[in-house]
């Protein structure tokens, strides 16, 4: 809530130790950056970048009713995922605008369930609040870290710390293993668009892991703020709660009709989206590459022919396709379509853009 104090990570010590600029970000004291974002971002792309997310809540379920419970306020399917598998959706109101998006894993004997930190007041009051049957809900917050490693080599630094055979790990799955001596899950998922894993783990073994993995491969990964984590996902065409996802932007707006299964009998918010699949002319998600490198923010307009049309969702200098300036934007579905050209209104000029498809980048 607005109001509380900020929390600390298990971490924040090591942050300030490393010279991390610490900004206020989903309730806690986050590093945003080490050595700068550029060099962070080049680290992730070219080798391995490593970073502290241990703010998402992590929310433990258990219940032989979790997976229907589950499949009733989501999109996406839930009882149909094996132990051991990872699978992304997204929690909507009755309106078909997102909660949140979140990631779920499957492990033997129970469910971990990731929010957005800015969400997690509001997902653990909803979900107590719609809680079903043998349904238990478990919040790990303080008690579980979350750590990450993200980039082509990956593998190379993490596997010497991890029992598991993790290079074996396919895409969106986990293993429940030990990581630093410590009991964790460890998950090829990530939010950079590059190979990578996040390592779930007591929050009093993170820093022995973070060290460890410093000390082991200094020269090849580097610590990584949010600065660089927002850029790498923005060029990946990953959705940012707040920006390509709110209550009143639903999935479909958001490009993920992917994940959208009509086919479920009934879920929160179905008969909306259904209404507005149909309907298709509704304000969607769309890619834009400036002409320039003056960048999009958050709010500015778009035009198009000197009318309003929409507005920049997010946006950043993109590394990784020669400097331009990229953004989201959300758009009327005439001025969507890909090769539209557009203006962005900067401080009172019109800064001409092209939409683009998404993502803007996507790894070899």
């Amino acid at each position: 809530m607005d109001d509380e104090p900020l929390r600390r990570t298990a971490l924040f010590d090591v942050h300030r130790t490393l010279g991390a600029r610490i900004v206020p970000f989903g309730g806690f004291e986050m590093p945003v950056q080490y050595a700068g974002i550029l060099a962070e971002h080049a680290a992730v792309r070219e080798r391995a970048g490593l970073f502290d997310l241990s703010h998402m809540a992590q929310f433990e379920l258990r219940g032989t009713g979790v997976a229907a419970w589950a499949d009733a306020l989501t999109i996406n399917h839930v009882a149909t995922m094996k132990p051991f598998q990872a699978r992304y959706n997204v929690f909507t109101n009755d309106a078909g605008g997102t909660h949140d998006d979140v990631l779920f894993y499957r492990l033997p004997d129970r469910w971990l369930l990731i929010v957005n930190a800015g969400n997690a007041h509001k997902m653990w009051e909803y979900l107590q609040a719609e809680c079903r049957g043998d349904v238990q809900l478990t919040d790990l917050r303080g008690e579980s870290a979350l750590l990450a490693v993200q980039g082509p080599r990956s593998v190379e630094v993490l596997a010497p710390l991890v029992e598991a055979d993790i290079a074996a790990l396919k895409y969106y799955t986990c293993a429940e293993t030990r990581a630093g001596g410590a009991r964790a899950v460890v998950a090829r998922t990530g939010y950079t668009g590059e190979d990578g894993f996040e390592v779930f783990l007591p929050a009093d073994a993170a820093v022995g892991l973070w060290d460890a993995l410093l000390v082991e491969h200094r020269s090849v990964l580097a610590p990584c703020g949010l600065g660089a984590r927002d850029v790498l996902r923005l060029e990946a065409g990953m959705p940012l709660y707040g920006h390509e996802l709110t209550e009143e932007i639903t999935p479909l707006q958001a490009g993920l009709g992917w994940a959208v299964k009509f086919a479920k009998p009934s879920f929160t918010g179905k008969a909306a989206l259904e209404a507005q699949a149909v309907d298709e002319d509704y304000p969607r998600i769309a890619g834009l590459v400036l002409d320039g490198r003056v960048p999009a923010r958050a709010g500015y307009r778009v035009l198009r022919n000197g009318a309003v049309v929409g507005e920049i969702r997010s946006g950043s200098i993109a590394p990784s396709i020669g400097n331009k300036s990229i953004a989201t934007a959300l758009l009327e579905p005439s001025s969507a379509t890909v090769g539209t050209r557009l203006g962005v209104e900067v401080r009172g000029t019109e800064h001409p853009a092209t939409t683009v498809a998404l993502p803007f980048y996507k790894r070899g």
